[in-house]
């Protein structure tokens, strides 16, 4: 049996990553912005979860391969506990701020 092995990742890798990967993209705010970067992640997090979606669809056809589908299943829903998780972070910073007396 595998084990799925455990990555840690720290916001300045993840911010390096994501600029990284945002450089070959073109935004109206430009090619390194924050909001393209974000715009590239949703869009990884949604083409994980129709990955997932088409991985489970071969297998209840009879298919596909079960390991593939609960690896693919595992991995969207990774990525949408961070994608939660992100978001829960962002809202609790966006109330802190205004919380901030002037």
């Amino acid at each position: 049996m595998t084990t799925i092995p455990t990555v840690v990742i720290t916001p300045s890798a993840a911010a390096q990553a994501y600029g990284r990967t945002a450089r070959g993209n073109e935004s109206p705010d430009g090619p390194n912005s924050f909001g393209s970067a974000i715009t590239q992640a949703l869009n990884q997090a949604v083409q994980s979860g129709h990955t997932a979606d088409d991985q489970a669809m071969q297998a209840l056809k009879g298919g596909g391969n079960l390991t593939d589908v609960v690896t693919a299943l595992s991995h969207a829903e990774m990525t949408l506990q961070t994608a939660t998780a992100i978001r829960d972070r962002v809202v609790q910073a966006y109330q802190d701020i205004m919380k901030m007396p002037i």
